[in-house]
């Protein structure tokens, strides 16, 4: 079995948690064993749309803080017709120890540690689709197209999640990036990271930079010539396991990315590396850095927008001319 498969007839045991004027938040096993008990249930707040014309997926990023922020997207969409499915990720939140500040088991020098936990998100993604498909969930049909849009780490999920299950139709990836040589090395968030490099190595040998490179130089060069999905985990390092630029070129879905001009948090090198090897995407970039990119959040809704009603018509007159 490969680290993304799962037993999708294991129970939901779904849960009505909260009920608001704005949404419904659901909850729900998950399918893997977490690291801690407050993650092994899934929280998924429900915005619903009084005439849906489309689902969608929304994921937020590493870190409980701009959480409340990206709700704004979920809540907006909803009212623009988009049923909008905004998932905690693992250790966030609820799912989270008091003491944290959300997402610390993600910052981790150890591949072997990562592609755990990395998968576990995206198995959240997949077990939510599967919720949708169920029925368990009233007043939505399983005909709408079904999008994905995630922010920073939620668009490294996102990527992976759209390469992985074809049941997704749409994709939006914002402020986002692949390449754990650029991420690791550079990026100002993940120094626990960098701090673990150092003191301890990991079981590649890898300890700085320099080393980053030897060990990844002829792995890289495959990505993007990779024949079949499950060749990714042929690739060594095993950091190549869990990096959303081995999984860019199988994402056939239509994409649509926003960078930052001022992004620190996502390297230029890394943004622009994911971007190359997704066939059918399209970019644009925003005048902000990665935080500073929320001050543009209704530009960015808007152009999310126009490209969801897009693709959502070319779906649905694909589905008419496949019924005559």
């Amino acid at each position: 079995m490969y680290i993304y498969e799962y037993d999708k007839n294991l129970p939901f045991n779904l849960k009505v948690e909260k009920e608001d004027e704005k949404y419904v938040l659901l909850s729900f096993d998950t399918v893997y064993e977490p690291d801690i008990p407050e993650s092994s249930r899934v929280y998924v707040y429900r915005y619903s749309a009084e005439n849906p014309w489309m689902r969608l997926i929304f994921l937020h990023g590493i870190g409980n803080g701009h959480i409340p922020y990206l709700m704004w997207f979920a809540e907006n969409f909803a009212q623009k017709g988009i049923e909008t499915y905004f998932l905690i990720q693992p250790y966030h939140m609820q799912r989270t120890k008091q003491e944290w500040n959300g997402g610390e088991p993600f910052f981790h020098h150890s591949p072997a540690h990562c592609i755990v936990r990395f998968h576990q998100a995206i198995k959240d993604v997949r077990r939510t689709i599967d919720l949708l498909e169920s029925g368990l969930i009233q007043g939505v049909s399983n005909d709408l197209p079904l999008g994905i849009m995630g922010f920073s780490f939620g668009g490294m999920i996102a990527t992976m999640s759209l390469a992985l299950d074809s049941r997704l139709d749409i994709g939006v990836l914002a402020f986002t990036g692949g390449d754990w040589r650029w991420i690791n090395w550079y990026s100002p968030y993940v120094e626990p990271v960098r701090e673990g490099y150092k003191k301890f190595s990991n079981e590649w040998g890898c300890k700085d930079e320099p080393k980053c490179i030897e060990l990844r130089s002829s792995s890289r060069r495959k990505v993007h010539s990779l024949k079949e999905l499950n060749d990714i985990f042929t690739l060594t390092p095993t950091c190549f396991h869990y990096d959303p630029l081995s999984y860019a070129k199988f994402v056939k879905q239509p994409v649509l990315m926003f960078s930052g001009v001022f992004d620190k948090v996502i390297p230029k090198q890394a943004s622009n590396g994911l971007y190359r090897l997704l066939p059918n995407a399209t970019k644009i970039t925003v005048p902000s850095g990665h935080k500073s990119s929320y001050l543009f959040r209704r530009f960015i809704a808007g152009k999310s927008l126009k490209f969801f009603k897009k693709q959502a018509q070319r779906i649905y007159k694909k589905a008419n001319q496949n019924a005559v």
